[in-house]
């Protein structure tokens, strides 16, 4: 029981000084790149730059603890930061008291759903978010981050949380551009573009080994965080309109406690639910990527636990909603990183930078953030992924395109809302008519098709409809209106059978379906057959009153129903 809820006593066991230096290797990178992310986040978000330091110390440990992960890296990421500036800004104005104790409670609530989800084991909520629904969301989101940090690429204040207000509010402000502002920005955005392009290559070619190139090339947001840095206090740039973070509170973050406001919880429970699932989702997915490559395995409902316990801890240290994310944890898997314990090196490291070099950030323009968001959220726009999904299904096309254009115009909660109410929606109409086909023999052999697909044997007398889904309530009613309009267009059926091999559930009302065909097809003296019944919903047909009253058999096998019950050789075709 304890090594379920604490996997840190399962790899302690076997920790050593090999796993102890991969561990702080991958740490160190880490904490490179967490420095400027984690600043950048906390802007994101709409809050002061130390609180995404501080999401990136206490969270570190607590999945240390408590996570299965041996790569993935938690702390602030793009989505999340959205989204949370989107559910606190309906509570309280940017800036304010009010509005960070806001995004601290969010945290506060994310965790205490994500530990209930973990504890009860219902990571299975996550799968209502398909992957079409996940991408146009990622891809919408994105695009809006990217156009949400231009502001800051510009120099200009505006302000909006879709598409349109933010295009529309930059259109006014365009006059009013920083042209120092703007170049730092542009130029940073093309220094971290080339770098993540051709840095590695340059390094490639100059024989430097792939692993240590690929690092490095991820480097870049700190390369020019400090070119940035040194060129704003070396030019004072500062007093010619550059923004800068400023004052970054030195030293670790004090206890800090969430909102006990009812009202509060409930306006915010819905955003915390939302952005619980999708950082669930978002980790879950890195971390079992990379588990695989390494023949490892995590727990989802221990992950949902982790990332709780995350998330509780960077409410109670001052931080914002966390999760794993997906950039982050690539690199600390390619540096190297052998156990959990690389995130609690690297929230030690990020706790030395809270300590001793705030300061050393002072002079460091937003407009660098804003080009590192930039850089990294457009690598997530998959736009090509709208084509690939039209190409293979309709309605997951359908569920994409309207996460992504709800997304983009009525901002991300809505968005993913409207995505999962259609998949929803999409599943259930889909199942409520599902696929069945008449089938018959296939000529020397034991195997039954589709007679509009194959050339296959039937008989006259006999009716074989094969139900591609199971049965539930929402297509009860279409399988009774499926087998008596088979019975009415064939006045010669004896026999109906139903063979059942895809069929893993028949609920209740589709029980009694069941019963009403049985009952319909006696009074038209045809009698009713069940074949390739699974063993499960064999045994919960037992618990009831249909196996009496069935006018026919159950065959194991709808080859032995075919040699029980035809009488003649007789083929012949059918009309459907």
């Amino acid at each position: 029981m304890l090594k379920r809820y604490f996997p840190i006593l399962e790899w302690v066991r076997i920790y050593d000084l090999n796993m102890l230096s991969s561990d702080l290797i991958a740490a160190l990178i880490v904490t490179i790149m967490l420095i400027p992310q984690s600043l950048a986040y906390a802007l994101l978000a709409g809050l002061p730059a130390e609180v995404g330091l501080y999401a990136s110390i206490l969270p570190l440990i607590a999945y240390t603890v408590f996570g299965t992960s041996r790569a993935l890296a938690v702390g602030p990421v793009a989505i999340v930061s959205l989204m949370t500036a989107a559910a606190v800004g309906n509570i309280a104005q940017q800036g304010t008291d009010a509005y960070v104790l806001a995004a601290i409670t969010l945290a506060f609530i994310s965790g205490v759903i994500l530990l209930l989800m973990g504890f009860f084991r219902l990571g299975l909520f996550a799968n209502f978010l398909s992957h079409p629904v996940i991408s146009g969301f990622i891809s919408a989101s994105a695009i809006i981050i990217a156009a949400s940090q231009l502001k800051h690429i510009f120099g200009v204040e505006t302000s909006g949380h879709n598409l349109s207000d933010i295009l529309l509010g930059l259109s006014k402000q365009l006059e009013h551009i920083n042209i120092p502002t703007f170049i730092i920005g542009i130029s940073a955005v093309i220094f971290l573009f080339c770098s993540r392009t051709y840095l590695k290559t340059a390094l490639l070619d100059m024989g430097v080994k792939a692993r240590l190139a690929d690092i490095i090339g991820k480097t870049g947001p700190v390369l020019v965080v400090i070119i940035t840095i040194l060129t704003t206090w070396i030019g004072d740039l500062e007093n010619q309109g550059v923004r800068v973070i400023g004052d970054i509170p030195q030293g670790l973050p004090s206890l800090t406690l969430p909102q006990l406001d009812a009202e509060i919880w409930q306006q915010l429970f819905i955003s915390a639910l939302l952005i619980s699932i999708v950082g669930f989702v978002e980790s879950v997915s890195v971390a079992q990527t990379l588990a695989a490559k390494r023949r490892q395995r995590i727990s989802p409902d221990q992950e949902l636990i982790g990332l709780g316990a995350s998330n509780i801890a960077s409410s109670l240290s001052g931080g914002l909603p966390v999760t794993g994310g997906f950039s982050r944890s690539v690199v600390n898997f390619e540096a190297g990183a052998e156990t959990p314990a690389a995130g609690a090196f690297t929230a030690a490291g990020i706790a030395l930078v809270t300590l001793f070099l705030t300061p050393l950030i002072f002079f460091l323009p937003k407009a660098t953030l804003a080009a590192t968001i930039i850089v990294a959220v457009l690598s997530l726009v998959d736009l090509a992924a709208l084509k690939r999904t039209w190409i293979y299904s309709k309605r997951d096309f359908s569920a994409m395109l309207v996460t992504l254009i709800m997304t983009l115009t009525q901002g991300v909660e809505l968005g993913i809302i409207a995505g999962v109410a259609l998949s929803i929606f999409l599943h259930l109409h889909r199942t409520s008519t599902p696929h069945s086909a008449l089938v018959g023999k296939v000529p020397g052999t034991q195997h039954f098709r589709n007679i509009d697909r194959h050339e296959v044997d039937t008989q006259k007398h006999m009716l074989t409809l094969r139900i591609d889904e199971s049965l539930y309530f929402a297509n009860a009613r279409y399988l009774e209106d499926r087998i008596y309009a088979l019975v009415s267009l064939n006045p010669a059926v004896k026999h109906l059978i139903l063979m059942c091999p895809a069929v893993n559930l028949i609920d209740a009302s589709a029980l009694e379906s069941l019963e009403a065909i049985n009952a319909r097809l006696k009074d038209s003296e045809v009698l009713f057959h069940l074949s390739e019944v699974k063993g499960p919903v064999m045994d919960k047909l037992k618990r009831s009153h249909f196996l009496n009253d069935l006018t026919g058999q159950v065959f194991l096998s709808q080859y032995d129903a075919w040699e029980a019950l035809r009488n003649t050789a007789e083929t012949a075709s059918l009309d459907v």
